[in-house]
């Protein structure tokens, strides 16, 4: 009977736990979160100055690019991994052999004056770009130049392609302009019509008005539409002041006049730093910055051993340049393709700062120190050589530092500053150059496709100006232009980069990266990697300045048997 009445009690109390725990959950409650809601003004200071407000005119001015993306929709948009997305065409397919590419519109896409986008409208805009007065660059007139286009109707068109292409859905991306009210203009006299200081866009903004003081204009005002195809945006308004340098914009920021900064500049960043509420937002620019070796220069045979490359890019203190030279406003390079994108491989073998490892390459290499002398030398031709580089003042730092790197492992180079323009049509154009520090900028480049630096196709007239001759690199990045299966380019691409990290053709430095502010007030803004500024806007209908609180309650367990 003792044993009984203590398994009674031992159940007993297992119901009185059980029923305490179970009141306790149920008077478990989430925090208090907060919960977008429409409203507010978001104000940026925006780096740069006004010029026109349309995207077939902004190519060369970033400011006017991120109000357009606001404004204007195109037919394709990339995200950040650079895989595209619907904007304006909803859908879209492409034939078997890969020439035939067919797009619908959107049924509710309309313009901010309550016109259709139609069919019409992109063709319009296409013969605008395909102008001889378009801002657009040649190859870009001459790849639409091969394009038949087709109106199927209202919202649909074909476009017909002389041979397979895969990375075109990148020249999709243009913005599409109103033909109803810009038919009378002519492709010559676009870029003095009056739509460009009040345009009309079929964006997730619409244009307000200007902005201006003393006879200037210090700004643009957007509102947004609520007829938006896509998720109208939280923010009613933004509000863009114009400033003429970072540090303009942070002191307005410190002032209270705005909200936002569009850019961080390397002169600003310890100050924006240490501002309490300001948020810093730091992503991936699509350029990498890398030394170029003309690996055509019979005269440097050095430049041809693979040893030498390898030697030379174990010699470079990169990390410590990101560091001390960029003020961590950089990413250490391993590849051609951009890290973050779908086609990058992070497989690849990172080369670290070892010049131990670097002057037992060139032990095996051949080159060796003479006993009276400081460069080393392989029958009698030394490992010396010129490197050009940009004239400006962080190009100069980094080319002193790989100097000073290369100085220690018996490698002389002597240093020529040039201005950029000259660089590019005095040394790399007629392949005239020993070696050269560059930037290659890979803006509005979705695709990754590698095919114009360094195929064998491109190493006279083309921009593969390292000369790299190598027939099985040069295949894969061949057959990814044309096989549409994205894990066959996925696999052709790592191969591309196996390569290339094997052979070292060019000597890659680093990624630069963008800083922009935004005050803590401003919610929803996320961070991700970049193919122009314009792109930090890309989720910006989840931004959001004004919450509406609720309280949820955990939902009940389910308790078993």
């Amino acid at each position: 009977m003792k044993k009984l009445r203590w398994q009674f009690l031992v159940v007993a109390l297992t119901l009185v736990v059980v029923a305490v725990l179970l009141l306790t959950q149920r008077q478990t409650a989430t925090p208090i979160l907060p919960e977008p809601a429409s409203g507010g003004i978001y104000t940026e200071a925006l780096v740069g100055s006004f010029g026109r407000l349309n995207p077939l005119l902004d190519l060369n001015n970033p400011a006017d690019r991120d109000v357009d993306r606001l404004l204007f929709s195109s037919l394709i948009k990339f995200d950040s991994h650079g895989v595209p997305q619907p904007d304006l065409a909803e859908s879209w397919g492409v034939s078997a052999d890969g020439t035939i590419y067919n797009l619908t519109l959107r049924a509710n896409a309309n313009w901010h004056d309550g016109s259709p986008v139609t069919s019409d409208d992109v063709i319009f805009t296409l013969d605008l770009l395909r102008s001889q007065s378009s801002a657009y660059s040649t190859d870009v007139r001459t790849l639409w130049d091969g394009v038949q286009i087709t109106r199927l109707n209202d919202k649909n068109l074909k476009f017909a392609l002389k041979e397979p292409f895969v990375p075109f859905l990148d020249y999709l991306t243009f913005g599409i302009l109103p033909k109803h009210l810009l038919d009378t203009v002519s492709a010559d006299q676009l870029s003095s019509s009056s739509f460009n200081m009040a345009p009309i866009g079929s964006g997730p903004y619409k244009f307000d008005h200007l902005m201006v003081a003393s006879g200037k204009i210090t700004g643009v005002v957007l509102t947004s539409s609520k007829t938006y195809f896509g998720q109208v945006p939280f923010v009613d308004q933004i509000v863009f002041r114009y400033y003429p340098s970072s540090q303009a914009a942070l002191t307005a920021y410190q002032a209270g006049e705005v909200l936002g900064i569009s850019q961080i500049t390397q002169d600003v960043l310890p100050t924006a730093l240490s501002a309490t509420n300001l948020s810093l937002y730091s992503s991936r620019l699509p350029r990498v910055t890398l030394i170029l070796l003309n690996l055509g220069d019979k005269q440097l045979p050095f430049f041809q051993d693979k040893n030498v490359r390898n030697a030379l890019m174990l010699d470079l203190n990169r990390q410590w340049m990101v560091d001390k030279l960029l003020l961590g406003q950089g990413i250490v390079a391993d590849s051609p393709i951009l890290p973050g994108t779908w086609a990058y491989y992070d497989g690849i073998t990172h080369i670290g700062f070892d010049p131990d490892a670097a002057i037992a390459q060139l032990k095996v290499a051949g080159y060796v120190l003479p006993a009276d002398g400081t460069v080393r030398a392989k029958d009698n031709v030394s490992l010396s050589f010129t490197m050009a580089y940009p004239d400006d003042g962080l190009h100069t730092q980094l080319a002193q530092a790989i100097k000073q790197d290369w100085a220690a492992i018996g490698v002389e180079v002597t240093l020529k500053a040039v201005p950029y323009d000259s660089l590019l049509n005095d040394y790399l154009t007629p392949r005239t150059y020993q070696a050269a520090l560059v930037d290659l900028d890979l803006s509005r480049s979705y695709d990754p496709d590698p095919y114009p630096f360094w195929h064998q196709a491109e190493i006279t007239g083309g921009q593969n100006y390292s000369q790299w001759d190598n027939r099985t690199a040069s295949e894969y990045i061949e057959q990814a232009r044309v096989v549409a299966d994205p894990s066959v380019r996925t696999r052709l691409y790592r191969n591309f980069q196996v390569i290339f990290a094997r052979e070292l053709p060019a000597l890659l430095l680093y990624y630069p990266v963008y800083t922009y502010g935004v005050d803590q007030r401003m919610q929803g803004v996320q961070a991700a990697p970049l193919f122009e500024s314009a792109d930090r806007f890309n989720g910006v209908a989840n931004w959001f300045l004004i919450t509406k609180r609720t309280l949820d309650t955990v939902t009940q367990p389910t308790i078993g048997p």
